[in-house]
Formats: structure tokens, sequence, C-alpha cells
């Protein structure tokens, strides 16, 4: 039966290209344009002549729409990469990023009612029919709390997880055959993973409570960052299908033109974009992984300090610390030019064969990448930079880590806002000084301290336990029977049993140490240093007790 859904599916897709003329522009001009005649028995070419005829941008976005969410989704993705599209087509899919066709208010309030068990007259004194936005998993709309208060509230599409449901178990289909037909590139690509990543991300989005838990804690994160504005989520009004979250007011980073009548300094604006991608991800684990424009706007009360506002947090992501610090190596290795360094990090994680030869491999990145500094952001051709990259990685057999896809497609969207707002912009001298202040807190003497402190109080609790092991170990390697004189073998073992004691007595003076300087850097405002010295006078201890023992 699941299969009977799938191909009717994969037929609605068909003739929804066909309806909109795509079948022409796919084929029209390529070796494959005899496969055109095939599509003469949809019916839907011959009921829809006219519309055939529109302009291509409109039938593209059109179709994408009639699709559904996961095809608009990708026209989102698309819509960011300007420099890969017509002006045409980009212009009608950027229309993709909030103004998809909107449902009506009455069952919005129906949804809302469902959801929130009270009338939406009882939560808001005001309440506008008409949405703000429609986008592709919800729409929102204005409303006043009766505090005064206000919001914005956003429900999810009737019906739109079955459809999604729908459309995702066809993309396992197609995946599948992929991976069985492309031998094995299908393999390298990893295309099952990557539909099963876009599973989790899309599915993410559709559970409101979850935006909004992602709301409150990137909040929290920007707190001490004044570039970026994340608005307050009401926790009384929010559920899976609704969310109320504080209401703002600024301009769509896509208005470049009124940004620029309004005196705005652009290239601040496109620099502070790329510091507040950074310090989310390398510095908080936990980035606004949606960053298309339709999602970002600016608070231009002060065009010499312009900032950023964000809303729509259904996508995030995070990545293992071994990502993290393989990431920064990489950035930090190519802004140096680095391509030794580069290959080596791919060899050392295991993404490329280990038998890869890394001069040869350095020899194709350095070929890839070399071309692409020192160059604003308006003469980089990171589409062809990419498609060479691709041909690397082909014959490298680099294979595709899924668990980054959210990570590189918020770059490519990072990229397309930073070309829309200031094409001059240069991504690597603005990046770097981020990545090098993060390495360096990785590694210095602040980081060391700080993992002490945060190790001290599973050591606390194990403390305890040592001196009962160090017993339990010396009874396992005690001698069976006495001999009258002590033999070289009986010195050495009684030195090592001294060794471990004095181990376990120093360790204990070093968790003794630790627990002094939490206590006095928690409750007397004793300063970090000399809150350090006391742990270290623990460790002082210990190192005396081993040469003692030694």
């Amino acid at each position: 039966m699941k299969n009977i859904h799938r191909l009717l599916r994969f037929w609605q897709i068909l003739s929804v290209l066909v309806k909109y003329g795509l079948d022409a522009l796919l084929l029209d001009g390529s070796r494959y344009a005899f496969l055109s005649r095939v599509f003469y028995v949809f019916p839907s070419r011959w009921h829809n002549a006219e519309l055939r005829q529109s302009p291509r941008g409109q039938r593209i976005r059109m179709a994408l729409e009639e699709l559904g969410p996961i095809f608009v989704k990708f026209g989102q993705i698309l819509s960011t990469r300007r420099d890969l599209l017509p002006d045409d087509i980009g212009d009608e899919l950027a229309r993709l990023q909030d103004r998809v066709a909107a449902f009506s208010a009455d069952v919005a309030r129906a949804e809302i009612q469902q959801t929130l068990k009270s009338s939406p007259e009882s939560i808001f004194a005001y309440f506008d029919a008409e949405a703000m936005a429609s986008a592709s998993i919800a729409q929102v709309h204005a409303a006043r709390l009766h505090s005064g208060e206000e919001v914005v509230v956003k429900v999810l599409r009737p019906g739109i997880r079955q459809r999604i449901e729908r459309d995702v178990q066809l993309l396992f289909t197609f995946a599948h055959a992929i991976q069985r037909l492309a031998g094995v590139d299908g393999g390298r690509l990893k295309p099952v993973e990557v539909v099963s990543e876009f599973e989790k991300t899309i599915y993410d989005e559709l559970d409101l409570q979850r935006e909004a838990a992602n709301a409150t804690e990137l909040r929290r994160n920007s707190e001490d960052l004044d570039i970026i504005y994340v608005p307050r989520v009401f926790w009384d009004y929010t559920r899976t299908n609704v969310m109320v979250i504080e209401r703002i007011h600024g301009i769509s980073v896509r208005e470049t033109s009124q940004l620029r009548d309004l005196g705005v300094n652009m290239e601040i604006l496109a620099e502070r974009g790329v510091e507040i991608f950074f310090t989310q991800v390398f510095r908080d684990n936990f980035f606004h992984a949606d960053m298309h424009p339709g999602n970002i706007f600016v608070d231009a009360s002060n065009v010499n300090d312009p900032t950023y506002i964000a809303v729509d947090f259904g996508i995030v992501g995070s990545l293992t610390d071994f990502d993290r610090n393989y990431l920064a190596e990489n950035f930090l290795a190519f802004f140096n030019r680095d391509y030794r360094r580069v290959a080596q990090l791919h060899i050392d994680s295991g993404w490329v064969p280990a038998d890869t030869r890394v001069e040869y491999f350095e020899s194709s990145i350095r070929t890839v990448c070399e071309p692409i500094f020192e160059k604003p952001l308006d003469e980089i051709s990171f589409g062809q930079v990419l498609l060479r990259l691709f041909q690397t990685a082909r014959r490298f057999n680099m294979e595709v880590q899924p668990q980054l896809v959210l990570l590189q497609k918020t770059l490519l969207n990072i990229e397309g806002m930073g070309r829309e707002i200031y094409p001059q912009l240069d991504l690597w001298r603005t990046a770097k000084p981020h990545l090098e202040t993060w390495v360096r807190e990785q590694r210095g003497p602040r980081a060391m301290v700080k993992h002490v402190l945060e190790q001290a109080p599973l050591w606390l609790q194990h403390s305890p336990e040592i001196p009962m092991m160090v017993y339990n170990l010396l009874e396992q390697n005690a001698p069976t029977h006495k001999t009258p004189a002590m033999t070289e073998s009986s010195r050495a073992e009684a030195s090592s049993r001294s060794l471990l004691l004095a181990i376990s007595g120093g360790f204990l003076f070093l968790t003794g140490g630790l627990s002094v300087s939490m206590l006095f850097a928690d409750h007397a405002g004793v300063p970090l240093a000399i809150a350090t010295a006391v742990a270290l006078g623990g460790v002082v201890l210990m190192f005396r007790a081993v040469r003692s023992a030694a």
C-alpha cells in the first residue's frame, strides 16, 4: 500500500512539473530532449497551455509551492544563492521565504482554541485576521495581549505532518535508489543518511514548543552580545501547535535599498553577521541554522551601529567537540594557506582514506582554494569553487558528513546574505580573528583552569574510593610467601606500593585544594587566580609526595 502511495505521489510530482512547463525547461536542448514526448500523456500539459507560457521564475516558484513544504524548503535554500541563479528566478524564489499562500484566519483561530483550551478573544485583546507572513510549515498573526504587550502568534499549517511524512518517505525511496544505482559515488555521498538528517530537522520544525525552547536558549546566549536581539517567548501560551512570542520591529535584511537609503553602515552590518555566526557555532555551540533573509531583520535606529533581530528558531544546530575543533583547525589552516595542514586534518579525521597521498591531496586543495583569497565576495564564484571541490572529493573518495549538513546550509545562507548586504566583504579577514580567539581559549591557561574546575566535582565524588582502590590493588599484587631477605623484586614492589600510596595521598591533597578553591571562589569573592593557586598547591603536594616515594 505504501508503494502505491509513493507511486501516486511520484506521478503527482511529474504532473505538477508538466503543468508549469518545467519538463521543457529541464529537457530542451539536452541529450535527453526526446524524453519530453513521454510527458504528452499528462492531462496537465493540455489544460494549462497559458500557464506554461508564464515567466519561468514564476512557474518554478508556483510549482514548488504546489508540491509542498519540502520543496518549498529547497526553494528557500536556492534563493540565498543569487550568484548561481538568474535574477528572474532568484527574485521569485525569494518570495518563498515568508510569502507562501496563507490559510484562513478562521482555521488559525480554531487551532488556537483547540490547543490552548481558550478562545482567542479571552487570550488576546487584539488578533489580526490577516497573516503577517506565511511560510511552508506555519504562518504568523500579529496580536496584543490583554496586558498590552505586542506579540506574534505562530500557528502550524493544518495537516502538515501527514504531507511531510509522505514526501519524506518518497525522498527515502529516491535516496535508496541513488545508493543502489550510483555504486561507489552513491555510498560516498550517503544519500540515505542525508535524508535522515533532513527528516530529523524538518520534524523538529513541527514542534513549536521545541522552537520556543530554542529561542529561549539563543536569547540567553546572546545576553552579552549587543549586536543581535532574540525576542522573548510567552510560555503560558505556547504549545506544540501554537507559539506566542514578542513582536519585533525592524527592516528585513533583504531590503538592502531601504537600508542604504537610510544611511546604514552596510560594512559593519555584514561583518556583524559573520561575527554572530562564528560566535554561535564556536563559542555557544548552538546556532541559528535557518538564517535566510526572511528570518533576519535589522534594527536601524542607529544607522552607524546597526544590529540584527532574529526570528523563526525551528532549526538550530550544534556540533560535537571533535567537529568544532576539526572545523576551527581547518578554517585557520585555510586562512593561513596551510594546505598541507588541511590535507592532513582530512586524513586524520578519517574523512578521506588513510592511504591518501597527503602531498597529492594538498596540491589539489591548493589548486581549488588559492584563487579565492584576498578577493571580495563579488569577485568570487563560489559556485565554481564548490564544483571543483566536489571534483576533488571524487578523486580522493572524500565522504559527505551528514552531521555537518546543517552547518553547510547555514554557511550558504550567511554567504548569500553577505553578498546582498556588502559585496566587498572580506569574509576571511572578518572571520579569522574570531576563530583565533576561540582556539586560543580552548588551549590556553584559562581553558586548563576551566577544565580542572569542571572536572573537580567528579574527582571529589570519587576521591573517598581511591584509598580502598589502592589497597585492593596492593592486596592483589602482594607476595604469597615471605622470604628471609628482601630481594630486588620485592624492594621494587615495596617502592611501587609507596608510590601508589603517595599518589593516592597527593590526589586527596589536590581534591581538597580544589574544594577549598571552589568554595572560596563561589562564596567569598576571592579572585580566580587565588583560588587556582590553592588548587595548584594540591598539585605541588602530590608532586612532592611522588618524588619522595620514588
